[in-house]
């Protein structure tokens, strides 16, 4: 009978069907690895977007870094001149403030007869 047997609607090929079901699970099992690796793919593309961003920020910052440290730099400098020029001042204040007292303490006869 088996050479005698037809597939049909009522008794389908149980190998072409057992083929057909093959091949429908790894379609779909192909299409199901084909998914995960496009999300994959999609990770990986947002991870290298975000991490050429943050090389793009940290070359600015450092750029800037760089900037700050030389206005330090001189502005160090500029408070160290200052600093001794106020140190000048402060010390001819000092020697201005002695004269004057000296001159007060010659001339105090002077004053009080003024009135002062």
């Amino acid at each position: 009978m088996k050479d005698n047997f037809r597939p049909s609607a009522a008794q389908p090929n149980p190998t072409e069907d057992s083929d057909n079901s093959d091949l429908t699970l790894l379609l779909e099992q192909h299409k199901k690895d084909i998914w995960e690796w496009k999300q994959k793919e999609s990770e990986w593309i947002r991870d290298k977007n975000q991490l050429d961003g943050n090389k793009q920020i940290i070359e600015e910052l450092s750029t800037k870094l760089i900037e700050m440290a030389k206005i330090n730099l001189a502005h160090k400098e500029l408070n160290g001149k200052l600093q001794t020029r106020l140190t000048e001042v402060e010390e001819d204040n000092k020697k201005l403030s002695k004269q004057i007292e000296n001159y007060i303490k010659n001339h105090e006869d002077k004053f009080r007869k003024a009135g002062l």
